[in-house]
């Protein structure tokens, strides 16, 4: 009879993978990243360990990460677990202060960790501070190969953190020639299952990225199947004392098809039986490595049984004593507990079936997972209840409670307060580490999986809706889940009045912003009467419903009215520090709405805050005024509050503020003609997976508007026509929609298709005029006035005409009054009184020129100089087209100034050739993006801050700087900030702004 314990297999069949995989990890420059790729039991981490085992290989320091399958994995675990022995090491390290960002994650690390760093509201900055954190502890530990094994069960922090600290290595220092002495970076090793990857993983931008993670040579290896002669030789090495029949082998191998985990599995299950040659011929091998797990542990002693069951419910690596905790085998008690007799000789036979074994970190676990599930699986319900109640018991004791796992045995265990208290504990710690998502599905699953008292029910709700709200990212189907939970929650009968109202602002919210808009608006409407007894969520329901584009279908009055009652409610908002995010949203809401009394209100906003919170608020208040100040075409200010915003969220650590900031600057400079390296910008900007699709939706818009003016019509038709296809499933005053809108429109009406043309700017218009906010009139409105009169439909054209001006009277907005004069240009020419429309255009070309908008401007003239010429006043009109045509072509428009090149050169006028080889230079003076990039220098941005601001290259940043400093005769960043200042290129902006 053969013995039950029989040696590990030998290692076979990956000769050619060792022979790759050792060399790669044997340079120490450059880098290395190994992708070992294949399904479970194949041998992937055998294959890494024995490579690192080799003697050219003894000498590197290996750092192990095993991910654990886990449901909902801690974030950052894996690397937590492998660097949790470092703790002694610390004191030598000399780490930097941003090392104490790493408290969260070793609590037990406090007295050698710096000290903690300056929390972050943003989760992206927080998330981003703690990455490299761990790459400098890392580095300092001096680890040469870092082995992530089994990443298709990762957190997605964990995989975030890998690609950082891959892509390092496209930046810094490059080396020629021989590598240098010392460190030169870490060669990384993962292995993973491919087919395991969950949807939406950073695992495959990982293994699809090839050379462009950073890592200097990449490797690819796929291991398959052992073939029958690699068989033979791993089932002999397991029996070295006995024949063993090639029929055996090959039976083995036609029903495992080698796999190596399988034919090891199978020996040891022929071995616990005492048979090597199966009754009848057949290899009685389970169906599945479940039933094959199963029968292993049914001829263990019950101890052995008990420890194997709390280890699988556990799901991760033990040690001695919390084994038998869970197992039921401990002695003493409290936490002194420690493990009995019985518990000893079960861990013993444990580990001697070859199911238990030790780890890396002296814990003990099942050597594969396949194990522990089958043993998982088999557990009764009543007594897989008992163990996660003991788990629970066990866990909670240990210095630094694991908030996740007790969470996970707390709600298997059927502990409804308690799984909620652990969910909420681990989605703060989640958070802490940027994850968003994780925090969201654990406050999901509690809230709804289980049944709770009405006012637990109600806070979980709102903790749910808010990091919803405020997420750093998209959760996918995990928003419609939250609102789905959220409507559940409403329509409870036993939640209070104002429970329900708070619970019903966040789904309010959520619609929304799902594009739900009139359930959206009714939530909040019912929410603002539930909340009567709470005025701060009650003045942010109205704040809410009084944002022009909350129902489309609602005048400006509407609003207004809203916008009054929560001010009103403002005095009963305390403290008074509460008020401030009320009072910025009444400033930036009154602006929105085309009210000048936002501007009076925007000025008595504070300058600071005392806290972070504040200041971010205010932060993200001026932005909102910035937008505003380009809505109203105050395009100088808008300039100058931007700029502020930017250096103020890098000192913040407010990053998530800068795309925004982006994307207003090309708007910026689009509409201020500032278009050197704008195409460019804009394909960055829309091709950025970071950014907000909406955002890039936009960017796509305007790199097509531009591309129309520079000359490529049908390609940037196509675009527009795409991009406003895509953007039609939302509202007529989403950027992108909008933008193309007007573009469309104009180019219908270039095309003599009028009725195209008014078909394209009717949404639009329509919401403007349902709202009356004719401050949104200032592009569309020209576009559609002039495809109306000349569809035939004068009167309606001059009825809007009369409405856009009554409403420019009463207000101080130069862009809307600019667009006014020019529909009213529009309407003239079409009225046969060109020598009014000819007036008329040089006043619109004037009130374009002042804001200033070159472009406009030169198109106002333009209709001018041929109305003169219609009229016969063929020279004055001829000088404005020549003027008008030099313009275009010195501001890039290619395709404008060809065409008023055209009708100058049927009158005989001699027009040069459009320059064709970009943009012409400012001489001596200071243009308007060197002066942007002054005044974020001044602000003490870097020159990579700067570049990712306004989407610059670092090489274009410093010619920027330089010509600068050579027109202002200065010599460094100092003197020109002093020399700016003096020129007045950093002029104050208004009250607040600062």
């Amino acid at each position: 009879m053969l013995p039950r314990e029989v040696p590990a297999p030998a290692f076979v069949g990956r000769e050619h993978e060792l022979a790759v995989l050792q060399p790669a990890l044997r340079r120490r420059y450059p880098p290395a990243l190994v992708l070992v790729e294949g399904e479970a039991g194949i041998g992937k981490t055998r294959l890494v360990r024995e490579c690192l085992s080799r003697p050219a290989l003894r000498d590197r320091t290996v750092m192990v990460a095993a991910c654990p399958a886990v449901r909902e994995p801690f974030p950052l675990g894996a690397l937590v677990g492998a660097l949790r022995g470092a703790g002694p090491r610390l004191a030598g390290l000399a780490l930097s202060p941003l090392a104490g960002a790493l408290r969260p994650l070793f609590p037990e690390w406090v007295a050698q960790l710096p000290p903690a760093p300056e929390p972050l509201e943003d989760a992206n900055a927080t998330r981003h501070r703690l990455f490299r954190a761990l790459t400098e502890l890392v580095e300092r530990l001096g680890v040469q190969v870092l082995v992530v094994e089994d990443a298709h069960w990762a957190d997605p922090a964990t995989l975030e953190w890998l690609l950082t600290l891959l892509a390092d290595g496209r930046e810094g220092i490059s080396y020629q020639g021989a590598p240098p002495a010392g460190p030169t970076g870490v060669s990384v090793v993962v292995t993973y299952r491919p087919w395991e990857i969950p949807d939406g993983s950073l695992l495959r931008r990982l293994t699809t990225a090839g050379r462009a993670t950073g890592a200097a040579t990449t490797h690819r290896l796929e291991l398959g199947p052992l073939n029958p002669g690699d068989t033979r030789a791993l089932v002999v090495s397991m029996l070295p004392d006995r024949p063993v029949p090639d029929q055996l082998t090959a039976l083995l191998h036609q029903h495992t098809d080698g796999l190596p985990l399988a034919v090891e599995e199978s020996v040891r299950l022929l071995s616990d039986r005492g048979e090597l040659t199966p009754a009848g011929g057949e290899l009685p091998v389970p169906p599945s490595i479940r039933d094959l797990v199963r029968e292993r542990v049914g001829w263990l002693p019950e101890p052995a049984q008990q420890v194997l069951a709390a280890a699988a419910v556990l799901a991760e690596p033990a040690d001695e004593a919390l084994l038998a905790q869970v197992a039921g085998l401990a002695q003493g008690a409290g936490p002194a507990q420690v493990a009995g007799p019985a518990a000893r000789r079960g861990l013993a036979a444990a580990l001697a079936s070859g199911l238990l074994q030790e780890t890396a970190d002296r814990g003990l676990g099942f050597r594969h997972v396949l194990h522990a599930k089958a043993v998982a699986e088999s557990i009764t319900g009543t007594e897989r209840r008992e163990l996660d109640r003991r788990a629970v018991r066990a866990l909670s004791r240990l210095a630094h409670p694991p908030v996740a796992r007790l969470c996970r045995h707390a709600r298997d265990a059927g502990d409804i307060a308690g799984w909620s208290r652990y969910a909420e504990a681990a989605a703060e710690l989640a958070l802490e580490s940027g994850d968003t998502g994780t925090a969201a599905a654990l406050l999901h699953e509690v809230l709804t999986a289980a049944p709770h008292p009405p006012r637990r029910r109600a806070r979980l709700a709102r903790k749910l809706g808010d990091l919803t709200v405020n997420r750093s990212a998209p959760l996918g189907d995990l928003e419609t889940a939250v609102r789905d939970a959220l409507h559940e929650m409403v329509a409870a009968e036993d939640l209070s009045r104002a429970d329900r109202g708070e619970v019903r602002l966040r789904l309010g919210r959520l619609r929304y912003e799902a594009g739900q808009l009139e359930t959206g608006h009714a939530e909040l409407e019912t929410a603002a009467a539930e909340l009567a007894t709470h005025p701060a969520s009650a003045a942010i329901a109205m704040l809410l419903l009084a944002v022009p584009d909350s129902v489309p279908s609602w005048p400006v009055s509407a609003h207004l009215a809203w916008l009054h009652r929560a001010a009103r409610l403002l005095p009963r908002v305390q403290p008074p520090a509460e008020q401030l995010p009320l009072l910025i949203h009444r400033a930036t809401t009154l602006l929105a709405l085309g009210e000048d009394a936002g501007w009076a209100a925007a000025a008595e906003l504070p300058a600071t805050a005392p806290t972070l919170v504040g200041r971010r608020q205010l932060l993200r208040g001026q932005l909102n005024v910035a937008q505003s100040a380009m809505e109203w075409g105050r395009y100088q200010e808008a300039r100058i509050r931007l700029a502020a915003v930017a250096g103020a969220a890098e000192a913040t650590g407010y990053r998530r503020l800068l795309d925004v900031v982006q994307f207003d600057n090309l708007v910026l400079d689009w509409l201020t003609g500032t278009w050197e390296e704008l195409g460019t910008r804009l394909a960055t900007m829309s091709e950025a997976e970071a950014a907000h699709p909406l955002l890039r939706l936009a960017g796509r818009a305007i790199r097509a508007v531009l591309e129309l003016a520079q000359g490529d019509r049908a390609a940037a038709a196509q675009r527009l026509q795409a991009v406003h296809e895509q953007a039609a499933g939302g509202s007529p005053m989403q950027p992108a929609a909008f933008l193309s809108a007007v573009a469309l429109a104009r180019l219908r009406l270039a095309d003599g298709a009028a009725g195209a043309a008014v078909e394209v700017s009717a949404p639009a218009m329509e919401v403007i005029t349902t709202k009356r906010i004719w401050l949104w009139a200032t592009d569309i409105g020209p576009a559609h006035v002039e495809a109306l009169a000349a569809a035939g439909a004068r009167d309606r054209a001059g009825g809007l005409v009369d409405e856009f001006a009554g409403w420019v009277g009463d207000h101080q907005a130069p862009g809307a009054a600019a667009g006014l004069a020019t529909c009213q240009a529009v309407l003239a020419e079409a009225d046969g009184d060109l020598p009014g429309a000819a007036e008329r255009f040089a006043a619109a070309a004037a009130a374009w020129a002042a804001l200033p908008r070159p472009y406009d401007q030169l198109w106002a003239l333009e209709r001018q100089g041929r109305c003169l010429l219609a009229t016969g006043a063929a020279e004055p009109g001829l000088a404005v087209l020549a003027g008008a045509q030099e313009a275009l072509r010195r501001l890039g428009a290619r395709s404008d100034a060809d065409r008023v090149a055209r009708v100058l050169r049927q009158h005989g006028v001699a027009v040069a050739r459009v320059w064709r080889q970009g943009r012409r230079g400012y001489g001596d003076r200071v243009s308007p993006r060197e002066q942007e990039v002054v005044a974020l220098a001044a602000r003490g941005l870097t020159n990579r801050q700067i570049g990712e601001t306004l989407f610059l290259s670092r090489r274009t940043v410093d010619k920027h700087l330089s010509n600068a400093m050579r027109k202002l005769g200065v010599s460094s960043r100092t003197e020109l900030a002093v020399a700016a200042s003096d020129t007045g290129l950093l002029s104050p902006g208004p009250t607040g702004t600062q």
